[in-house]
């Protein structure tokens, strides 16, 4: 457990662990939580136990960004070795092995945004307000958001929210497929639970190999990324899943197959 991110299991869902983050007030991203984070990443990724994981930051508050404090006297040669940590310290958390929901309620602005934009789905509270605002600090994202916020919204969109540093609320965000849906504020962790919980249970190599097989195939062309997916789709009939999965569907049709995630 790190001083400002720690691991938590669901009480009633224990393949659902948690990434909790908890810097008060607002959940900056400083050098100390962005470490933090890639651990808890590794944990959750390496865990068979864990179905499926939730990022959240509490009732008040997803993340509202970096650290400025930290950040404003840094001159280029730091920064140019922060921002590869920085960086590094999201991706682990786009590339945990299972699916990932982000609880989004209060604030989910510049590195918080980002950290959202990490995970598979985005899970928002009404009165919730997400954007990339490093613009009118005279930068620009640098944690992923010129990035995978164009790869999930569009060019025009991304670069809308980007250029101008607005803020966008639930409504907007659900709109331009910034979240996948928007829940009273005090409903979000428990949705996002109950999202995560559907995976329980399932075939968990094979969800690995699905999550893999998009992601790698948004960064490459069409033909590559069907190779990718042939070898990820051959490479699962090496697992009891298939064997179980296949064999439960000849004998008692679908869906009454038991997985064990090997």
């Amino acid at each position: 457990m790190g001083e400002f991110v720690r691991v938590e299991t669901d009480p009633d869902n224990p393949a659902v662990a948690v990434i909790r983050l908890d810097r008060p007030k607002m959940n900056a991203l400083n050098a100390r939580v962005q470490a933090e984070i890639a651990e808890a990443a590794a944990q959750v990724g390496a865990d068979r136990s864990v179905a499926a994981v939730v990022l959240y930051g509490g009732e008040r508050v997803f993340a509202a960004g970096a650290d400025i404090k930290e950040m404003a006297d840094m001159d280029y040669v730091r920064m140019a070795e922060h921002s590869r940590t920085l960086q590094s310290s999201f991706t682990a958390v786009a590339r945990i092995p299972k699916p990932v929901i982000a609880a989004i309620t209060g604030y989910a602005l510049g590195g918080g945004c980002e950290l959202a934009l990490c995970a598979d789905f985005r899970v928002a509270a009404d009165d919730a307000r997400l954007g990339q605002p490093e613009i009118l600090l005279g930068v620009i994202p640098g944690a992923g958001g010129t990035q995978r916020l164009p790869r999930l919204i569009g060019p025009a969109r991304a670069k809308d929210l980007i250029f101008t540093g607005r803020h966008v609320d639930a409504a907007e965000a659900l709109a331009i497929g910034l979240v996948d849906s928007v829940v009273p504020a005090g409903e979000v962790y428990a949705a996002a639970v109950s999202m995560a919980a559907r995976y329980s249970g399932g075939p968990a190599v094979a969800l690995r190999a699905a999550k893999q097989a998009i992601d790698a195939g948004l960064e490459v062309d069409l033909d590559s990324g069907l190779e990718v997916e042939r070898l990820q789709f051959a490479a699962l009939f090496a697992t009891e899943d298939q064997k179980t999965g296949m064999r439960g569907f000849v004998e008692r049709g679908p869906g009454k197959a038991a997985f064990s995630g090997r």
